[in-house]
Parts: structure tokens; sequence; C-alpha cells
């Protein structure tokens, strides 16, 4: 039975992808249409069985999944002896993907159901269809379910790639198959507007766009509220014409190709609708790109939604799914994550759908609680917290934690800025593209107070992941000569912005006494980072109070690591130490490691060791207002992996002058008792106070996510005893929780 409400349920998927597939059009002028060749449907010979194939399985993409085919009347599915890389190109190709990826033997995504149609297959990779390759014959095989095979097929889709029906009666349980989707604005003076939020449906087919026709719409197939929804646009005006299917969706589907096809419709004859209109919608954007009245969109993307936010992401859209729950922040254990309740999230957070649903804390590792388990969404639930889940996570650790990558609005950002220079795409010298005397020109940036905020936005803009290193000289990158002169001056960052240009600069004012060329600004970008995060239970559980001789802290007088009062006090005499461990785990993708090469690293032969960061931690303590009463810090002389997760081998081990860092998945240890690991109260009165811990402080070395690279404690001293309570993490507990801590509400690292 056909079901009722297609083209309203066409309409919400389709919303749901179009995301990311707008690209500004006033920076540069206009995208024309790439001239792709078209795709030239097979033509088999007669005796060449006709079949049809899709993806189909459990926690999977779009574009991978067990291979079934549908021949006389049945869906089936593949055997996986034989198969080949090879074979695995022949399916993607039919169902319009460029490439294969990979493949998946002994059910990787679930045990398919009705006949095994292909076994033994041997194909050369040359095969328009499967049903070409040489194999035991359709239908003849030895295999059961546990050996169907699956592929992972390249995200492109073939130019031009026009879906061919061999089976006309057969279609309602085909997978969609068009090379894009996009919302075309009706009015050109709204084709430039960022971004732009009304206007035809269109998809991309035969490499030729086609709209959909509005006959049988009816008004209560509009969706009042979307999430962000922009597309991209095109100068050129054309001729409409129409799509010829039908779609059966459900509306909660994550991606256009999880819908199934109908059939053709009748009011589209020719290419034409012939009983109505293209259909036309009108959209809300997401919070993060909403536009206001001085900027047309948010310049930084903060996190409002009280009950779900995403950590360690590279960009916007994407990161670790992290719940509110009682009051304190925790994770989702991966069981049975997939793209239904990814996507749930990504709405929620105001963006389309999930691109991708990620487990096994590929994002890295949170810290605290696992607060959900075997997260069961249908699609509709407007928050993750309204979707059913098992309270019980004993058998789920951090290695679990549940990602997301959201498909988010395309821009135009990294059409205004590159990397010149560089050995790879990855690095070089920044050249941004502005205007000047009504002209565009790309230009370099003043390099003066340029650091790794800078650089993570650079990085981010660009897509390139995370910042690996701030260059303030390029003299070694070329670049492009035409493009030596300074375009942007004073770039200051707070390491939030989309692109450099929503940072704080001198505007056309600029000020750069030592010029650009090759003195300018550069990065290079990475796919991952570390992520430093210190364990707040060992400072709290660890706290006491030392009185000890001045003539026993000659070392770490000379280390700077007592109060000023000290430098005029006798020998003899006492101070008194606010001591603790700390215990510092890496949760990101990435080691550790001193930006210092072994090379630079200072001997302190007091304490015989090097130190290979002048500043690894610092250590202050506040009266309740915030202000400052007493303070410490502690040089990294020594980054090693004291202790690491199960499987995970020791890497760095200071010893004999040994290489420095810690490794992701281990935690280096400061016990009490070594020396500065302290801060001197021996002119602190009695009272409460606020303890405040924070790792790389001058952000020397890039992390992933420095919220948490703070760790703050009540402290109650009473001239005799001196505890810690309350010790969390930056940004680990609700605003309410926060508000005791009244003079150190912020979680930012440093002022800058």
């Amino acid at each position: 039975m056909k079901p009722r409400h297609t083209s309203y349920l066409l309409l919400l998927v389709l919303l749901q992808l179009v995301s990311a597939q707008y690209e500004y059009l006033g920076y540069p002028p206009s995208y024309p249409d790439p001239e792709h060749e078209h795709y030239q449907a097979p033509q088999l010979p007669a005796d060449v069985p006709r079949i049809q194939l899709r993806l189909a399985g459990d926690k999977r993409k779009h574009n991978e999944g067990r291979v079934e085919v549908f021949y006389d009347g049945q869906w089936g599915t593949m055997c996986d002896d034989d198969f080949s890389q090879h074979a695995a190109q022949v399916v993607c190709r039919e169902l319009g993907y460029v490439d294969a990826v990979s493949w998946s033997p002994s059910s990787k995504y679930g045990k398919g159901e009705g006949p095994i149609w292909f076994d033994n297959l041997h194909c050369t990779g040359k095969e328009r269809t499967v049903a070409q390759c040489p194999s035991n014959g359709i239908g003849i095989s030895d295999c059961k379910h546990t050996e169907d095979v699956g592929v992972v097929c390249s995200d492109k889709r073939i130019p031009g790639f026009k879906f061919v029906n061999f089976l006309p009666n057969h279609v309602e349980s085909l997978d969609i198959q068009v090379e894009d989707v996009r919302i075309r604005a009706i009015l050109s003076s709204y084709r430039k507007r960022v971004p732009v939020t009304e206007g035809y449906v269109e998809i991309k087919d035969g490499g030729r766009w086609k709209q959909i026709c509005n006959a049988d719409w009816t008004p209560h197939n509009s969706r009042k509220k979307y999430n962000e929804r922009v597309y991209r646009m095109f100068a050129r005006r054309r001729k409409p014409t129409y799509w010829d299917f039908s779609v059966n969706c459900t509306g909660a589907e994550a991606h256009l190709s999880s819908c199934k096809l109908g059939q053709q419709t009748e009011a589209v004859t020719n290419g034409t609708c012939v009983k109505g209109l293209p259909v036309v919608v009108s959209c809300v954007p997401g919070r993060a790109f909403a536009p206001t009245p001085m900027t047309g969109f948010r310049k930084a993307f903060r996190q409002e939604q009280p009950l779900v936010r995403l950590r360690g992401g590279a960009i916007v859209g994407e990161g670790r799914v992290e719940v509110l729950k009682n009051g304190e922040w925790g994770t989702i254990c991966d069981d049975s994550w997939n793209l239904g309740s990814a996507t749930v999230v990504c709405r929620e957070l105001g963006y389309g759908t999930a691109k991708e649903a990620l487990n096994g804390g590929r994002l890295g590792q949170g810290m605290g609680p696992v607060h959900m388990n075997e997260v069961q969404c249908s699609g509709f639930e407007k928050s993750i917290t309204e979707c059913p889940f098992n309270k019980e996570t004993v058998d789920c650790s951090h290695e679990e934690d549940a990602g997301v990558r959201c498909n988010i609005p395309a821009m135009g950002f990294q059409e205004r800025l590159r990397l010149s220079g560089g050995r790879s795409p990855y690095e070089g010298r920044v050249e941004v593209l502005t205007e000047r005397n009504g002209s565009l020109v790309w230009g370099t940036v003043c390099s003066e107070g340029w650091g790794i905020m800078e650089a993570m936005v650079v990085c981010r803009q660009l897509g390139l992941g995370f910042a690996k290193n701030a260059f303030q000289e390029t003299w070694y990158w070329a670049g492009q000569v035409s493009a030596d002169a300074v375009v942007m001056s004073g770039v200051r960052c707070s390491g939030t912005e989309m692109t450099l240009s929503h940072c704080l600069h001198h505007g056309e004012n600029l000020q750069c006494p030592r010029g650009g060329g090759r003195h300018a600004a550069g990065v290079s970008c990475s796919d991952t980072a570390p992520d430093l995060v210190l364990n707040p239970q060992v400072v709290e559980q660890t706290t006491y109070m030392e009185d000890r001789p001045m003539f026993m802290l000659q070392c770490a007088y000379e280390e700077k690591c007592l109060a000023s009062t000290s430098n005029s006090v006798p020998a003899n005499s006492y101070r008194r130490l606010l001591r603790f461990s700390s215990q510092i785990h890496n949760n990101g993708q990435s080691d550790f490691k001193p930006k210092a090469n072994r090379e630079s690293w200072v001997w302190h032969d007091c304490h015989r060791h090097y130190h290979s960061m002048e500043v690894f931690t610092l250590y202050d303590l506040y009266s309740l207002n915030g202000t400052k009463v007493a303070e410490g810090h502690k040089a990294s002389f020594c980054l090693e992996d004291s202790e690491c997760d199960e499987g995970i081998e020791k890497k760095y081990e200071c010893a004999n002058f040994g290489d420095q860092g810690i490794t992701v998945g281990c935690w280096d240890t400061y016990r009490h008792d070594i020396d500065c690991q302290w801060v001197d109260i021996t002119d602190v009165s009695p009272g409460d106070y606020i303890f405040r811990i924070v790792i790389n402080p001058n952000y020397e070395v890039p992390e992933s996510d420095y919220s948490n690279n703070i760790v703050k404690c009540r402290c109650r001293y009473d001239g005799h005893r001196i505890w810690m309570y309350n010790c969390h993490n930056g940004g680990s507990l609700n605003e309410e929780t926060e508000q005791q801590f009244p003079g150190l509400i912020s979680n930012q690292v440093t002022h800058r």
C-alpha cells in the first residue's frame, strides 16, 4: 500500500540533508556549475540478468552496509566467498559511488534474509554490474547468512549519475540514489544571503538539478520548524525540470538514501509538472547560524543547550556527546549507538542530520560518569534525553564514549583563506582574501601576537582539524609573491570563532612594523590533538599541610616555587606548604609532547634534571571574591607515562635524558612529596578559599579542549588544618554548582 503524505515525508528528509549544500555567493561573486562529464547509463547485453542493489544493515552510514540484491521478485544477499576489492568497486559504482573504500566479510552489518543470489564472485573491477562477474551462477550458493558481505563506498557520488530502474514494478524497497540535494532561492536578491532559508527543493539526478512537483501538496505537509538549512546557489537561471519518482520516507531518516524509492509520479510528464508547481519551503536556521542585526550570524558558536553538548571536535558540529544529569556532565556509551540517535543530538543542537555516528571514543574520552547506555531513538525526539536507554552502565568505560559528526552549512568560509608555500596542504603561510579599494585581494597576516588560538581558528576554517603549530616567521615558505602585503593585523582569537575575520583585529588601520612576506603568520594543522585532563579526586584526597624549614627548600627557592616573602627570611625559618598530588591524563587522540625539542631543554643543576616546559601547571589560591592570595607553579621537569590503561604500553620515560610526553590512554602522576608540588601559604590567613590548578596555561601545546584543563576546589583553612572539597574539572558541573565558586565562574584558562 502506498504510504500517505509521501511528499511531506520526502520534504522532511530533504530538509534534514541539505544543511551542507550552500556556498556563499557574494564572496567570490558567483560559483558556476562544475562541468562534469555526464554519467552514461550502462547498456547491458540481453543475456545479463537485470538486478537492483541496495545497502542495508545496522550501525552504518549511508554509503556502507550489507550488499542486498533484488532479483526474481525477492531481495537477497551476496556471500563473502572469493569476494574482493574489485567486486566491491563494481558494487559501489553500480550504486552511484565513485569507488569502494573497503569490504567486510562475515555479516559485519548483520545477517540478511532471503536467497543468497551470488557466491564465489570473480570480478575484474571493470564490469558495469555484478551480474556480469563470473560466479557459481545466480542463486547457486552453499553459504549461510553469517557470510553476508558488506562494503564501504566512497562518500563521493559519480558526477552525472542517473538512477536506472530495471524493475519498474518492484521499486518500493530500493534505496534512493541521487547525486546531491539543495534548496535554491527564488529571488535573486536572496541568493547572496547567509544563510538562505527558503526556496525550491531540488535534487541532482543524471547531472541535472530537478525540482519536486507539489501536486497533491496540502498545508499540513509543512513542518513549522527545522534545524539549519543552507544551500548551494548558482547565478544562472534554468528552465526547471522535475524528478520522475516519489519517495517513501518515515521522516526520521538521517539521510535521503535511507528512504525507499516510490513509484513514478503521475503528476510529472516529460519532465514537467503538469498538475502543480515546484515545492517551496521556508526554514528556521539553527542557533549557531541564526541571523543577528549586527553580524548577520553568530561569529562564534556558544553552547546554549542546557542538556547536551559536544566536546573534543575539530570543527563546529562534531564532538564527543555529553549530557547533563543530576547537575553533572557525563558521556553516552556507544552500545547500540547509531545514525538515528546521532541525528537527534544534531537537531537538538541546531544542526542538520548526523553525517556520522562515532563510537570507541574516537573524539577523545570524557571524565566523570557515563550517563546513558544502549540509546534507542525513534528519530522524532526533540532531545536525546527523551530517547529510551539503559540506565545500567557498569559494563561501559570511557573507551566507549559516543560521538557525532553533524551536517553543517558550507558557508563559503574556506574560499576566503588559504595556506601557501607549505610542504603539504596542512601547512603554510596564512593568506586571506579581503576587499581593498573595491577589489578582492590576497594578503598575509601580521605575526605579532600570533599564537595557537589563532592557528586553531585557521585550521578550523579550512577544515584541516586542529592546530599543530603557530609560526611567527615563515621565511622558509615562499608563498604567493602577489600576496606578500599585510592585509590583517592585531589578530586575537578566543579559539571558538568560525573564521579568522571574526577574531578581534585592527580592521583597515593596519599596524605591523615587521611587515608581511617572509615574516607573516603561518600554521601547521593536524587531524588529531592531545587532551590533558586532571583527576580532581586525586587532588581532593591527597591534600595536606606541611611546615618545612628553609634550609631544606634551597632548590625550590632557586626555581621560584616559594612566595616572595621567602626572600628576606632566615635559613632556620619555616614555610607552610599546601601539598597535594596531581594525576594528569591524556584523553585525546594523539600524544602530548613538549613544544621545545630535546636540544632546547634547560638543565637545572640543583635538581639535576631537564625542564622541557618552563611552566607546565599553575597552582593558585583565591579568596571567594576572586583575589589571588597565594600562587605556585610547576615546570615540566619530567613528562612521562606513570601508568596506562590496560593494553597500552608506556612510551615516555625521563630517565637517562629520555623522551618526554604523555601517551594517549596514559597519565603522569606528580606525587605530593615532590619539590614544588605545593602552594606556599605561609602568609595566608585562616578562612574559606578557592583552589585552582591550570594545566598548559600558556597554550604552549595545542589541545582539542582547553576548558577541561582547569580543576577548581573549595578550600577551608583553620590555621591548623587544611582540606579540599567539591573538586571538579572546569565545565563538568552545571551553572548552579559553579555559583559556589563566585570569583572564578569562568573556565577560560587565561585572558588574552
